[in-house]
């Protein structure tokens, strides 16, 4: 598949300064929302013409580092329950293989429709979550079935790898409408993240190629995010949860409209 269409306005010193903003408007979003990194950014970044197989791998792998301390950190706090965490890592590395495995190897129109119908989905649930609120059916003792989990990693971990984020927003509020603490659900998913997002990361290397992969994006991204961090945090203690999280629902289903008109040819 072609992964470099506009490959010399992608290089340029403005497009890369866009990158920066993206990345910290996307760690602002996450920071304050909880959720919502991947899918902002690759969104904001297919829509400036970026190939989705490169945006989902620098977006990536950017994670990689940002999911090691955050799962790191849970899982020195006890956040983390094996019992959800190993079902979900151990399908989720192989969904997320699979995923990026498709994303490289299908032309770019169509993987470009593809991509831009999952952030639409992602984008509804975004909306509908922060609309009408999540249940909470808090049971600290409940057991789950390692069948279901490893089906859900699996599947989250695809939508991740090719529409470049998805696996926290699928994840985390399917478990906690299960019935699971929303700090196990948390820390498990945070944890898992690592080494889903360091597989898919290593499977774009391989099959992009480093001549083809793009580490300057994604060393952007994390800058970027690492400065956007600490207001973030700030800012969760200043604006409304809701209000937030409706208009990001929006600004995702806006970007993947005209991603979606731009393969079909309409714009």
């Amino acid at each position: 598949m072609d992964t470099c269409s506009g490959c010399e306005r992608i290089k340029s010193l403005e497009f890369l300064i866009v990158v920066a903003v993206v990345g910290f408007f996307a760690q602002l979003v996450d920071g304050t929302l909880g959720m919502g990194y991947g899918v902002t950014s690759s969104t904001l970044l297919i829509s400036l013409g970026l190939a989705p197989a490169i945006a989902s791998a620098s977006v990536h792998f950017a994670e990689v580092f940002v999911a090691l301390v955050s799962g790191a950190s849970h899982f020195r706090l006890g956040n983390a329950r094996k019992d959800i965490f190993v079902p979900l890592t151990i399908s989720g590395i192989i969904g997320g293989i699979i995923g990026a495995y498709f994303l490289v190897n299908i032309p770019n129109k169509p993987i470009s429709l593809v991509v831009g119908l999952i952030l639409l989905a992602m984008g509804l649930v975004i909306l509908y979550r922060f609309l009408f609120g999540m249940i909470k059916l808090r049971d600290p003792n409940r057991k789950y079935s390692a069948k279901k989990l490893s089906v859900l990693g699996f599947f989250a971990a695809m939508v991740d790898a090719i529409g470049g984020g998805g696996w926290g927003p699928i994840c985390t509020p399917t478990l906690v409408v299960k019935g699971a603490e929303p700090k196990h659900a948390i820390g498990s998913v945070n944890l898992a993240e690592f080494f889903v997002s360091l597989a898919i990361t290593i499977t774009f290397v391989i099959l992009l190629g480093f001549e083809k992969f793009r580490p300057d994006i994604a060393a952007l991204l994390l800058a970027a995010g690492i400065i956007a961090a600490p207001i973030a945090a700030y800012a969760t203690k200043k604006l409304p949860h809701k209000t937030l999280g409706i208009l990001v629902g929006i600004i995702v289903i806006a970007l993947s409209a005209r991603i979606i008109a731009k393969a079909i040819g309409i714009v």
